[in-house]
């Protein structure tokens, strides 16, 4: 990979992160007013069309895109990560973008712990030890004795735990499956289950939020179509880092329009957090085998 490559990848990882961060905002404000199942089964229904859209464009078509050597797990795949944002999505509407994005940064965590049991790989004592100092971190994010045990407070840490098996099972699918092919089951898959809950959840919704659900979609869409770009000219593992900047988007966007505030024990948890993330994704990196 070139300079030049990388560049670009670190832009459109950038880019995508700060689109993620805006999706949140407008997914945190329309939960508030209306229920989570159906605003995610609306965002689904766009999100699907999508998927299928970029597949036609696709050589063998959607045909093509549906052949999987691992269709439960694909299925799977789809409805978890259509839960997971139905998980992360309340949890914005309890705690706001700040400390739910704050803890849900401990994802690359779990899955440098889960790589272990569910794809076989080996982690050392180093990322272990990052693994360890990046909890800590979360309990003062979750103030142990105080909060540690409520509800609310846990609801992102489920969260990340589901994006982080999520991650997992598509490195897992990635063996055999192309990722035209995993794309278009996490799309089809969550929309189907998504209309299966949400269609009981129906809300009229005035005319103004009906404006943003529509920004909402096409800023799901173009996230994804962002993210593709920027895996394309540049190795996954080299970009990872600057995904990071989701959370400093969402929680500059949480004090600016919701008037969150960041407290202290979230900033230095979220430190923690992150610096231990990147630590394991370094050690990803260069534990990797390299192409010959």
């Amino acid at each position: 990979m070139n300079d030049q490559n990388f560049r670009l990848g670190a832009i459109l990882m950038t880019a995508t992160s700060f689109v993620f961060a805006m999706q949140d905002g407008i997914s945190r404000h329309l939960a508030s007013e209306y229920n989570v199942y159906m605003v995610v089964m609306i965002r689904y229904w766009f999100f699907a069309v999508f998927v299928m859209t970029v597949a036609s464009r696709k050589a063998g078509g959607i045909r093509a895109a549906t052949k999987t050597h691992f269709p439960v797990i694909q299925v799977f795949r789809g409805v978890l990560l259509a839960t997971e944002i139905c998980v992360m999505v309340t949890a914005f509407t309890l705690l706001g973008l700040v400390e739910s994005h704050a803890v849900f940064a401990c994802y690359p965590l779990l899955i440098a712990a889960l790589s272990g049991p569910v794809l076989g790989e080996k982690v050392g004592w180093r990322r272990w030890t990052a693994i360890g100092i990046g909890f800590v971190g979360i309990l003062i994010i979750l103030e142990p004795g105080y909060r540690v045990f409520s509800p609310e407070a846990l609801v992102p840490l489920i969260a990340a735990l589901m994006f982080a098996l999520y991650g997992l099972l598509t490195r897992y699918v990635a063996r055999k499956d192309r990722s035209a092919v995993s794309f278009f089951w996490t799309g089809v898959s969550g929309a189907v289950v998504m209309t299966g809950v949400g269609i009981f959840h129906w809300e009229p919704m005035v005319p103004r939020d009906w404006g943003w659900m529509a920004v909402l979609c096409c800023t799901a869409a173009g996230a994804h179509w962002l993210m593709i770009r920027a895996l394309e000219v540049a190795e996954a593992s080299a970009i990872q880092p600057f995904a990071y900047l989701q959370l400093v988007f969402a929680t500059a966007l949480g004090m600016a329009v919701f008037g969150e505030v960041l407290e202290p024990n979230v900033a230095i948890g979220a430190l923690i957090v992150v610096g231990a993330g990147l630590f394991t994704l370094w050690r990803a990196r260069i534990k990797a085998p390299k192409p010959e």
